[in-house]
């Protein structure tokens, strides 16, 4: 098995990199998607996450209000620290589980939103990086979900800079042109990780 990290800021294009890599024939592992089952209700990092900050953060139906939950920790360097110490260590250990299941000579791409931050560089055997213009990051944010412009704006500073991201070494994607632009950079990646 080949491990391999996916990361890049929010809004730069790493589900359509990872839907590349997956038709190429890789294994992606989710962190997003991990870290939302982690804390669906009755799970025990449901229950803490509520400890942590309180029942306004769920829903009417029971589940966790993910929009007023990020409300409250992407403007509050503390409190987003505090979220992550729980669901970081949770989502690992799915993660890890996940990889082991994955076929002997597989590429396994864990798609890891906050990779650098966590420092978690040194636990890939490569790691791939998508990089695009804050101005085009925020507008895909604003259109494909909903955002306000400050919203955006807050993610994007509350997650590590493009200068850290190049300071972590890394084949590194660029995703300001088109989808074919993308495809080729994506297609010499792959054969970098299977050469």
């Amino acid at each position: 098995m080949r491990w391999v990290g996916l990361t890049g800021g929010i809004g730069s294009g790493k589900s359509s990199v990872a839907s590349m890599l997956a038709a190429h024939g890789a294994v992606i592992i989710d962190s997003d998607k991990i870290a939302r089952e982690v804390v669906e209700p009755g799970t025990p990092g449901f229950e803490q996450v509520v400890a942590m900050f309180g029942p306004s953060i769920v829903a009417s139906d029971g589940s966790l209000d993910r929009p007023a939950l990020g409300r409250l920790v992407f403007g509050d360097a503390d409190r987003r620290k505090r979220l992550e110490s729980i669901i970081h260590p949770l989502v690992r250990e799915r993660s890890a589980e996940l990889a082991s299941q994955a076929p002997e000579h597989t590429v396994v791409v864990n798609d890891v939103p906050l990779l650098i931050e966590a420092g978690l560089v040194p636990v890939y055997e490569a790691v791939i990086i998508v990089f695009a213009a804050e101005e085009t990051r925020i507008a895909r944010l604003v259109r494909d979900r909903g955002m306000t412009e400050d919203e955006a704006r807050s993610r994007i500073a509350a997650q590590a800079t493009d200068e850290q991201r190049h300071a972590a070494g890394g084949l590194e994607i660029y995703n300001d042109g088109t989808l074919e632009e993308l495809k080729s950079q994506v297609d010499r990646v792959w054969e970098i990780l299977t050469s």
